[in-house]
């Protein structure tokens, strides 16, 4: 059990810290990216700058729950990859269908990459809530 613990919470701080870091790389990417079409009217302007943001959102998720897969197959928990991303995918986002389960050996472990889903999902939250109203105020001006 405590084995469990300790590496889904190294795993768990390894996510925390690649999707806090795409979450601050975003920032410049998307201050260059609002440079390069200042010249474009507010609503494409703002449009592109909305893509770029929710694209840095999307593949912080997904890297995510690759690597928690790449993890579930390396340590035996699920045979194959597909359906290792299957249920990674389902846990992180904590739909948890069933359908597929790991055995008593790894279910806290697997828990903890739903524990994983539901923290940075609040952080790609508040980040895009702070995102979208400082582009209301700066369209406001």
């Amino acid at each position: 059990m405590y084995t469990q613990i300790l590496w889904g919470g190294i795993l768990l701080s390894l996510c925390a810290m690649m999707h806090i870091s795409l979450l601050v790389l975003a920032i410049p990417v998307t201050k260059l990216i609002g440079k390069g079409v200042s010249s474009l009217h507010f609503l494409v302007k703002d449009a592109v700058l909305i893509v770029a943001v929710f694209a840095f959102v999307v593949l912080a998720h997904t890297l995510q729950v690759w690597l928690w897969a790449v993890c579930f197959v390396w340590l035996g928990a699920l045979a194959f990859l597909e359906e290792a991303i299957y249920f990674s995918l389902v846990t992180y986002t904590t739909v948890g269908y069933g359908d597929v389960t790991v055995g008593s050996d790894f279910r806290i472990f697997a828990a903890m990459a739903s524990v994983t889903g539901l923290l940075t999902f609040g952080l790609s939250t508040a980040f895009l809530v702070t995102f979208f109203e400082r582009m209301r105020v700066g369209n406001a001006r």
